[in-house]
């Protein structure tokens, strides 16, 4: 790897690692979001240059926290307003690194989540504007996990910060009577960091570790701040997901579906962690957790519960319906009764139309009517699948599968 490109890969590591906190580091001493994201990006095109003349410093994080405070410093003492003034002299008495009140949990992040999850704001903004913010998603990636068009993300995103300015939403953590009613949507962007993490919806890579470990770190923070059975529940689930973490991509990148994995090298370490962990009281994240317990502990596809796991996902579908669980319940119940049982139930979904332009409801369909030896219509499932497929390697795998049964 010759120098430039290995100064790239340093500045996409770090932005991977570090882009929330610079973020989040910065609207807590500016107030300002916009400036906040603008003077972040600025920081790590700078670092670009200048790591290439001086070297990668050795704690990029503060580095490119220096600099985009720096930065966001020259820019408001070139606004003439008295408000820019005022936020010009909060920048320069608060450092970056100023004690937080006793009273504070002293982590940017959980406090942006927080703000994010203000009951103001409508909840599917409150995990986007998270998710822009903190994880560094592009508006692209974010519109295609809700399932949206990228203008209708964008506009979302853009009203959002505009009510956070407007109604004066405090950037803190509350206080502990306030805590429970912000659990669900803080809970809800934890999970879908995490999973943006474990199966990216864009791009070269399948799995971004960092967004999943970040997640993971956040749970674990949320758990010793609100030890709740459903914020323990999702730690057990991301726990027992990301336990098979080292087994779903070979070295090159390439897709292992779960029948294929290796089962002796998923962590045995957080699998028991995210068994200590799951609570009995029924919930949506208990019981997802509780399906991740089926696969982590069976020994083989072959000798798992599906049974269980069909009840655990009827249970599911009764307190959190949504089309996808629908369709991970086709999946389980085409284990215990065969593959023409769940492909009905597949065509079902596929005939509402919700799951319109998800590429998993035509690559479920092409692999059931693969099992059952319909292999034309499978064919052409795979290929629609392939069209709709955001990752490289997903698009990979599934015309792998489509060239095993094209004569």
């Amino acid at each position: 790897m010759g120098v430039s490109d290995a100064v790239q890969a340093a500045v996409a590591e770090a932005f991977a690692a570090e882009w929330g906190q610079v973020v989040a580091t910065l609207i807590r001493v500016t107030g300002d979001w916009d400036l906040a994201e603008d003077c972040a990006a600025d920081a790590f095109a700078v670092a670009l240059e200048r790591w290439r003349r001086d070297g990668v410093p050795r704690s990029p994080g503060a580095w490119l926290t220096t600099t985009a405070r720096n930065r966001a410093i020259d820019l408001l003492r070139r606004e003439a307003t008295g408000a820019a003034k005022a936020r010009e002299a909060a920048v320069l008495s608060r450092a970056v690194d100023a004690p937080v009140e006793p009273d504070e949990v002293p982590d940017d992040r959980l406090r942006l989540i927080f703000t994010c999850s203000h009951p103001a704001l409508p909840f599917e903004a409150r995990i986007a504007l998270t998710l822009r913010t903190l994880a560094g998603l592009t508006t692209a990636e974010i519109a295609r996990a809700f399932l949206v068009p990228e203008p209708t993300m964008y506009q979302r995103i853009t009203r959002a910060k505009k009510k956070i300015r407007e109604a004066g939403i405090p950037y803190r953590v509350p206080p502990a009577h306030l805590l429970a009613q912000r659990l669900n949507a803080v809970l809800a962007v934890i999970y879908l960091l995490f999973n943006e993490g474990y199966t990216a919806s864009e791009g070269a890579d399948l799995v971004r570790h960092n967004l999943s470990a970040e997640a993971i770190r956040l749970g674990r923070l949320l758990v010793r701040l609100l030890p709740e059975p459903e914020a323990q529940s999702l730690l057990a689930l991301m726990l027992l997901h990301d336990a098979r973490r080292p087994t779903r991509v070979d070295a090159a990148g390439g897709l292992i579906t779960l029948d294929q994995q290796d089962r002796s090298r998923w962590d045995a370490a957080k699998i028991a962690e995210g068994l200590r962990l799951l609570p009995a009281t029924p919930g949506p994240y208990q019981l997802q957790a509780a399906i991740a317990a089926c696969h982590t502990t069976a020994r083989s596809v072959e000798t798992t519960d599906w049974p269980r796991i069909v009840r655990l996902y009827d249970d599911l579908l009764a307190i959190a319906p949504s089309p996808v669980v629908r369709l991970n319940r086709a999946v389980a119940v085409a284990m215990v009764e065969g593959p023409a049982a769940g492909l009905a139930l597949v065509d079902e979904l596929a005939a509402s139309g919700q799951l319109a332009g998800y590429h998993l409801l035509p690559a479920t369909r092409a692999e059931l009517l693969r099992r059952q030896g319909s292999y034309e219509p499978a064919a052409a499932a795979y290929r629609d699948a392939v069209e709709l497929a955001s990752t490289d390697a997903e698009r990979d795998y599934l015309r792998a599968r489509l060239a095993e049964i094209e004569p």
